[in-house]
């Protein structure tokens, strides 16, 4: 009579040993998703930003046409692009070739506006160089 029963089920030991199996394998599962859901959120948050550095740096073309004067220095501010927050940095300096400019644009994620948000490191920087053709003229040559 016993015997008939034996075949159908499992023991207590096989549930025992298959429950301790998911238990160590459920955990590394959930670790990779996470890790993997943190990486697509970074990219969404870099492809982002680099849309924000070309915005701005189609921006500073068309302010320089305008004002027939390209930017000196550094500029600053923030702005909105997605639903979301975004602060940004233009840093013009020169170059050894007179009358071009090296333009970066800086790209942070626009939190609480504090300190430490400052010096963090930008999601995305766009370097591009640009020709001061109205130099020139400002100069009297």
């Amino acid at each position: 009579m016993f015997a008939s029963y034996r075949g159908r089920g499992f023991t207590l030991v096989e549930v025992m040993v298959a429950l301790a199996v998911v238990a160590v394998a459920l955990p590394a599962v959930m670790m990779t998703l996470y890790q993997q859901v943190d990486g697509t959120a970074y990219l969404r948050d870099k492809s982002q930003a680099q849309m924000v550095a070309a915005n701005k740096l189609a921006e500073l073309r068309l302010l320089t046409r305008a004002r027939q004067q390209l930017l000196r220095g550094s500029d600053s501010g923030t702005g909105e692009f997605a639903g979301r927050n975004w602060s940004w940095r233009i840093e013009s300096s020169e170059t050894e070739m007179q009358g071009f400019y090296r333009v970066a644009i800086e790209v942070r994620a626009a939190g609480d506006a504090s300190a430490e948000a400052a010096s963090e490191r930008p999601l995305y920087t766009l370097v591009a160089f640009m020709h001061d053709a109205y130099a020139g003229e400002r100069d009297g040559a």
